[in-house]
């Protein structure tokens, strides 16, 4: 009993030195003589504790009460401390700095628990998140060393986690890599949580997810905030319009966008009632119907949250949580089979899910590229975002997008745009609106070397921070949009697009064009050659070729494509078939669109046709007529060998005496140097 005594008497001595235990209580012991004050300064403070009670959506309010209380009496360890926890989640990291400080100062033990000492954990999560590292470290050290051993084994996993975090957070600050990172501004972003950003291929609509106070039925969540709903913003005269929500996407419960296809004919939704599924809206007459839920394949975990479709759309990437999974929200994927039905789902594996939460998927165009949210992996804290490369039959170890794109806080819910110059994802940083904002991202590449002066150079090593690495490598591709219609009419016309890469001979997507515009739109990879063919019933099909060089810049290509009846007369050009230079030889590459033409004669058995081959003027007239002679009468060899019937074929070689285009440029040289085919008796 004696050694306790004298440790009392020690530790008051120092508190006595040092300040501890100096709170200034609100008590009329303290304040006689302001006993009115007093009073409201504690009606404050409940009121400030009800509203804390009720969650973050509502701690704005707790933090104007605490104040009023706080302005009467600013001495209050527990009044600092419970400040400095509703700014460190009201995303105001200094003030919640400085709340956190000065209750420390005033009592280090404070808390709201008795039996647990939490405010190094929260000082260090602050310090964290306003990107003071060191401070950090040191907190979550202190806050470790301040633990019962029975608390230290159910908390080592989570500090050692943090303090791994500050390790990658000051690495990747210290190497920021070279984008642009721009706020999408008060217009679109407010007070409220806004994220989950999609955007159409042109980058003129975009609709994200708020739980912003005229929401849908107005109705409240337990940690109030309010419920979800969809947004829509249009950009118009270079600004965002004032985000809608009044749209039948929209009940009064929790509805999200979760993703967006690559054409921007789905759209995905997450909704809360009936099971947190997802739901698709198809675009018709260019307004997205009403959302259908999707199969319960997909649909067969405790919550599916996000989903990315690949670009030929057999194939859905989503994320849901699964007994089965490695915990949290984990990476699933499914693939329809012959029949158009989805495929039991199965987990993308451990390469890409953790043991802790991952969001926001979306995979690229290629089907090669997988960008997701992750807690795990080398995070700066909360969400950062990742990409993983699908090489050899698996997924790669996943690669930080790094510093400005993600921060100590959480980055969630990336979606490139079709042109891949620029991403969109929600953030919450230390400059936004409140909670998490819509951010756009715009990737610069690598950077130019440049030539510096003997005094520049000597200056340049004296700089503290490293030049900005190169922003991780996104593909960028090109844009192919336009409308289909009938040749006579102009009526548009729902036909079928293919997408084939000619070097493989292999399909890569196929969907349809608008029922009620005929619109449509591809996003192509540089480095392929591409054939594009349309085609409908009763229609002659249309092809065009596209070759699209690997240092190609993105851009945008309108092309509208008028199809033909099948009658007597018609004609088109082949334009993916292709031979040797100056010589008669079919190329590999020609196969898919030879095929496409020997299914239009079986499907038509009394289908005549004549082919024809052209030449440009470059050589003399006798050499191309025999050239282009020989080509057309390779492309009859080819499909006689198929089984066609020779009675059903011509060919004949036209040299340079049809032109289409101009022989003075090489580009109308290249329209003349064409294999054609006319319809002569149906």
């Amino acid at each position: 009993m004696k050694n306790n005594r004298n440790k009392l008497t020690l530790f008051l001595i120092l508190a006595a030195l040092t300040g501890w235990g100096q709170s200034v209580e609100f008590t009329k012991y303290n304040f006689p003589n302001h006993r009115e004050a007093l009073s409201d300064a504690l009606d404050h403070i409940k009121q400030g504790d009800k509203y804390y009670e009720q969650g973050p959506g509502v701690y704005h309010l707790a933090i104007d009460a605490y104040k009023k209380a706080y302005d009467f009496n600013s001495k209050n360890a527990l009044l600092n401390y419970k400040i400095g926890r509703c700014y460190l989640q009201n995303n105001d990291k200094q003030q919640a700095i400085n709340f956190l400080e000065k209750a420390y100062e005033i009592d280090p033990r404070i808390s709201l628990d008795m039996e647990y000492n939490d405010v190094n954990l929260l000082l260090a999560r602050a310090y964290h998140l306003d990107y003071q590292f060191d401070k950090a470290i040191s907190k979550y050290k202190d806050h470790q060393s301040s633990l019962t051993p029975e608390q230290l084994a159910r908390e080592v996993k989570m500090i050692d986690k943090r303090l791994e975090e500050c390790k990658v957070a000051k690495e990747l600050f210290a190497n920021p890599v070279r984008v642009f990172v721009d706020d999408l501004g008060e217009m679109l972003n407010s007070a409220y949580p806004d994220y989950r950003p999609v955007v159409v291929p042109e980058e003129n609509m975009l609709m994200f997810t708020s739980a912003r106070e005229n929401t849908t039925g107005g109705k409240r969540d337990s940690d109030s905030w309010y419920f979800e709903d969809i947004y829509v913003s249009y950009y118009t005269d270079g600004n965002w319009t004032l985000p809608d929500n009044t749209y039948d996407l929209n009940s009064n419960n929790h509805d999200a966008t979760a993703g967006i296809s690559s054409d921007g004919s789905i759209l995905f939704v997450y909704k809360s009632s009936g099971g947190n599924n997802l739901y698709a809206s198809v675009l018709v007459d260019n307004v997205y119907g009403l959302p259908y839920k999707l199969d319960n394949e997909i649909n067969s975990g405790f919550k599916q949250t996000s989903a990315s479709l690949s670009f030929d759309k057999t194939t859905l990437y989503f994320t849901s949580i699964h007994d089965e999974g490695y915990g949290g929200l984990d990476i699933y994927t499914t693939r329809r089979d012959a029949k158009d039905r989805w495929q039991d789902p199965v987990n993308i594996g451990a390469a890409i899910n953790t043991p802790y939460d991952e969001e926001g998927v979306f995979i690229s165009t290629d089907g090669k590229t997988l960008y997701f949210s992750s807690k795990g992996h080398n995070s700066m804290g909360g969400y950062d975002i990742f990409k993983s490369e699908y090489k050899n039959g698996e997924w790669q170890q996943p690669v930080n997008m790094g510093y400005p794109i993600n921060t100590p806080d959480d980055d969630v819910f990336f979606t490139l745009a079709a042109s891949k110059q620029r991403g969109y994802y929600s953030s919450k940083k230390k400059d936004g609106y409140g909670g998490q904002d819509i951010y756009m991202i715009t990737f610069l590449g690598e950077s130019k070397p440049l030539a510096l002066s003997k005094d520049q150079l000597i200056q340049s090593f004296k700089l503290p921070q490293a030049a900005p690495k190169p922003a991780p490598p996104i593909e960028q591709n090109t844009i192919l949009e336009g409308v289909v219609l009938d040749e006579v009419t102009l009526a548009p016309l729902q036909a079928t697009i293919e997408i084939t890469d000619n070097s493989r001979n292999e399909i890569l997507a196929s969907f349809e064009s608008n029922s009620n515009s005929g619109a449509y739109l591809i996003s192509l990879k540089p480095g392929k050659n591409y054939g594009i063919t349309v085609s409908k019933k009763e229609y002659l099909f249309h092809s065009e070729n596209f070759n699209i060089p690997e240092d190609a810049v993105a851009r945008k290509i309108k092309k509208d494509i008028l199809l033909k009846k099948v009658e007597v007369g018609s004609k088109i050009v082949l334009n993916n078939i292709f031979f040797d230079f100056n010589k008669a030889t079919l190329r590999e590459e020609s196969v898919a669109e030879l095929d496409r033409l020997y299914k239009l004669m079986q499907e038509t058995p009394s289908l005549k046709i004549e082919i024809s081959g052209h030449t440009d003027n470059v050589g003399s007239a006798t050499y191309n007529q025999k050239l282009s002679e020989n080509r057309a009468k390779a492309v009859v060899d080819y499909l006689l060998d198929k089984g066609v019937s020779e009675s059903r074929l011509k060919y004949k070689g036209y040299g340079f005496e049809k032109p289409v285009a101009s022989n003075e440029t090489e580009a109308g040289r290249q329209q003349n140097r064409r294999t054609e085919f006319e319809i002569m008796e149906k």
